[in-house]
């Protein structure tokens, strides 16, 4: 496998907002303000694309679209994804800020690929307006990747690789090989298959478990497995190739690697 230069990290339910809450009650007040009714389950289904696609998705859904044009007078095109992104973007920045917490582990295993000079690189599929509030709210708590590129910064968002692409030339490093995705969602496993890379998803502070910190500590192990399982399935179906609980596990994963290569 060879040496390990670089880990580029998800943001939401990935390194901040255990459980992927603050896009969820974003998309579901932003259809309301149309007068749309979308539940949780619908604002997750796409979640990890960058968020005009996000919207298109939900919009595409026969469900939902019958909503809007019972709500709106006609079915829903460009237009109305436009709408709704324009109410969403303020909206997702105030709740995401707020919801910007460091997941349990997050800083401490920067810290230990830092030790080891593996370069920092993030991707997300927040716009750079979202970003603004979110960043400084993490760099509070320690938190600063060496490069960010968010949704709005390219042409193409995830599952394709610019995103990556971008991440590899801001923080030197090559070959896809020699970089690990981790992600929560399955565009961003996707992005990373597409950009050559190892991919490693997590499972419980992520969007198919929406759960807090203190919720998902406070499950029996019975229900926590069941949510591994279903995540699982799920990530390892869009590409991940390993398969943790948080981010926290990264550096024995790192490590059992780097065990196989010695052997």
């Amino acid at each position: 496998m060879g040496r390990i230069k670089a880990v580029v990290f998800d943001w939401a339910g990935t390194m901040v907002d255990f459980g992927s809450l603050a896009p969820v009650g974003a998309f579901v007040r932003a259809f309301a303000e149309f007068g749309v009714t979308v539940s949780a389950a619908d604002a997750r289904k796409p979640m990890g694309l960058r968020k005009w696609d996000h919207i298109a998705a939900m919009l595409a859904e026969p469900q939902i679209a019958a909503r809007w044009q019972a709500a709106q007078g006609a079915a829903p095109d460009a237009a109305a994804v436009q709408r709704l992104h324009d109410v969403f973007v303020p909206m997702t920045a105030a709740a995401a800020a707020g919801h910007a917490t460091l997941v349990p582990g997050a800083l401490e295993t920067v810290a230990w690929l830092r030790g080891r000079g593996i370069r920092i690189g993030s991707t997300t599929g927040y716009t750079r307006a979202i970003m603004a509030e979110v960043s400084p709210v993490a760099a509070a708590q320690g938190y600063v990747p060496d490069t960010l590129v968010s949704a709005d910064d390219l042409p193409e968002g995830r599952p394709g690789p610019l995103m990556m692409y971008k991440c590899f030339t801001d923080l030197a490093v090559h070959p896809p090989r020699a970089v690990i995705k981790v992600d929560d969602t399955e565009p961003g496993i996707a992005e990373g298959v597409a950009a050559g890379c190892i991919t490693v998803a997590v499972t419980l502070s992520g969007n198919y478990a929406g759960l807090t910190a203190q919720e998902m500590a406070a499950l029996p192990e019975a229900r926590r497995n069941e949510i591994r399982r279903r995540a699982r399935a799920a990530l390892k179906s869009a590409g991940a190739m390993h398969v943790i609980d948080t981010v926290a596990d990264l550096p024995s994963l790192i490590q059992t690697f780097e065990t196989r290569e010695s052997a």
